[in-house]
């Protein structure tokens, strides 16, 4: 998100997955999608055969490579590289949009200037990837329009992630394939209401709908909202503090200041960082310190074992409310079941412990009435209510109840102060670890078909387990030999922050020098062992590039 504001004003999907359908091209780089986000990948599928040009960026052979019209293999941690030489060859080239540049975005000259850095040479040896290859991928995509752009965590996931992403918007800036249909840049988000929580401000800077903590006319605002300030109290109780203008924490840096000792309780709901979280083990370790800790699951999750109360959370079918989905589609959620035992919906037991400390403004009786509340401080969601969702979803931003909802943005202004879209200059920064002699592999992390996420959830389902029911180390016919491993046998693969053991999976997805597992398994926990530097912006870490040695069990 962070690098799409500073691009276009504003972080999420463009576009929608229906326009899909009518793209001309598609390009999807750093992106699983059969696997992650298989309805779009289907959708993919489906266009290529009815013509469309498909485009796979990809440091392993997924399956979208098996039906793209040009697959390319970059290095991990090379994006940036690759993109800003797209956006050199295409203004070399002359294939730039002359009158989007002239009209939608600011001068271009620093950015033209930044390109000099990216030669052929430069970017053929930073990336693998033969320079006439990207070429041909890059006049494609600036020629067959219109074209959408798809990217995941292969882009953001790098101590220079907040540059990956800026570099795609610059692709498609220079382009023009942004603001009109069946274009844009579409991040794929990685879990069903990930949009819909930054939506609602479970970001460090950010209140509902993106207002800066910062801005003190938005902090007026939310205090008058929310009955908080001098003004506030009822007479047994003092007022409340007025909001804070102080940035929070990311995820990552909550960890870390859990281990230092600068925060003594954790309330964690619906998380499960003992898998999911870079460097697990630090996580643990902080866990360990933590004076008290609550988690709010539907199950007892590894991170659970470390709880002092664990608050059962009814699951997505037994509760009401909505989702916000990736393409920003503001959807009802109905229960199809009753909560399973003393299970609640989270809006329920939030309530339920504001009001046990005395808080006011959490006496809801219905979900619909914590949407009236959000539609009427998010300008974004101002025309959403339930009434208007009872069948079909609106896409924000929807300022009024008269308004249809917006299916793509940036139609005729972007969203910075003078409605002009950023081109951003950028350099080449290398990835925190690189492969040397005693870490000779590059371990990327991707995600099975068959689990989702930490698995929490998926691994309790009989028919997912039989499909998927264990890690494997996928690394290449080369990397097996050169190591002695065979196809089956248990390893060991060591990082700098520790050892996991794993099945070997010999194949031919993973060039040499690459290898990749997932992190749905908790047997073989991948992310004790991932990087945890972080991009110096968004504060992401580094999963997709760490370095790596296996070695054989016996």
């Amino acid at each position: 998100m962070a690098g799409l504001v500073t691009s276009f004003g504003s972080g999420a999907m463009t576009n929608s997955i229906q326009e899909i359908d009518g793209a001309k091209t598609l390009f999807v780089i750093g992106a699983n999608t059969t696997s992650a986000h298989p309805v779009i990948g289907q959708r993919m599928r489906r266009a290529a055969r009815n013509g469309a040009n498909l485009l796979v960026a990809n440091a392993k052979e997924i399956e979208l490579a098996w039906v793209a019209d040009h697959f390319i293999q970059p290095k991990p941690g090379s994006d940036v590289v690759l993109l800003m030489g797209m956006c050199r060859y295409i203004l070399e080239a002359d294939l730039h949009d002359k009158q989007f540049l002239a009209e939608r975005c600011e001068d271009i000259g620093e950015f033209r200037e930044s390109l000099e850095a990216f030669t052929p040479e430069f970017v053929t040896e930073t990336t693998g990837v033969p320079w006439d290859r990207i070429c041909t991928v890059a006049r494609i995509y600036a020629t067959e329009k219109p074209a959408a752009l798809f990217y995941a965590m292969g882009i953001t996931q790098h101590s220079h992630g907040t540059d990956g992403v800026m570099a795609v918007a610059n692709l498609a800036l220079l382009t023009g394939n942004i603001g009109k249909p069946s274009s844009g840049v579409n991040p794929l988000r990685g879990q069903n209401n990930v949009q819909g929580a930054c939506d609602m401000g479970a970001l460090p800077n950010y209140y509902p709908g993106y207002q800066q903590v910062t801005n003190p006319a938005v902090r007026e605002k939310f205090e008058q909202a929310w009955g908080i300030g001098a003004k506030s109290g009822n007479g047994s109780r003092p007022p409340v503090s007025n909001l804070s203008d102080k940035l929070g924490l990311t995820h990552t840096e909550i960890f870390d200041k859990i281990y230092e000792g600068q925060i003594k309780s954790l309330y964690l709901v619906g998380e499960n960082p003992l898998l999911t979280e870079a460097n697990a083990n630090h996580v643990r370790q902080a866990l360990e310190k933590l004076d008290f800790c609550v988690v709010q699951d539907l199950f007892i999750s590894e991170t659970a074992q470390y709880a002092d109360v664990i608050l059962p959370a009814a699951s997505f079918a037994e509760k009401a409310g909505t989702f916000t989905n990736t393409e920003r589609r503001v959807q009802r959620v109905r229960p199809a079941i009753p909560p399973r035992g003393e299970s609640r919906a989270d809006w329920q037991i939030t309530s339920q412990i504001a009001r046990k400390m005395g808080e006011p403004g959490f006496d809801f009786d219905d979900p619909s009435e914590i949407m009236a509340e959000i539609a009427s401080v998010t300008p974004s969601y101002g025309g959403i209510s339930y009434e208007r969702i009872e069948k079909v979803g609106l896409q924000w931003p929807c300022l009024d109840e008269n308004h249809p909802g917006t299916p793509y943005l940036h139609k005729d202004k972007f969203a910075r102060p003078n409605g002009k879209a950023q081109l951003v200059p950028l350099t080449y920064k290398k990835s925190a670890e690189i492969a040397d002699d005693e870490y000779p592999l590059i371990l990327t992390t991707d995600r099975s078909l068959y689990h989702y996420h930490s698995a929490t959830m998926t691994r309790r389902v009989e028919g997912l387990e039989k499909l998927d029911s264990n890690e494997w180390l996928k690394l290449s016919p080369a990397d097996a030999a050169r190591f002695g491993i065979e196809d089956g046998e248990w390893v060991e693969v060591h990082s700098r922050r520790g050892v996991v053991k794993v099945h070997a999976q010999v194949t031919d997805i993973c060039p040499p020098g690459v290898c990749s597992m997932t992190f749905h398994f908790r047997e073989s926990p991948t992310n004790e062992i991932t990087n945890p530097a972080l991009d110096p912006i968004a504060k992401i870490p580094e999963t997709k590039v760490t370095a790596v040695r296996v070695e054989k069990i016996g």
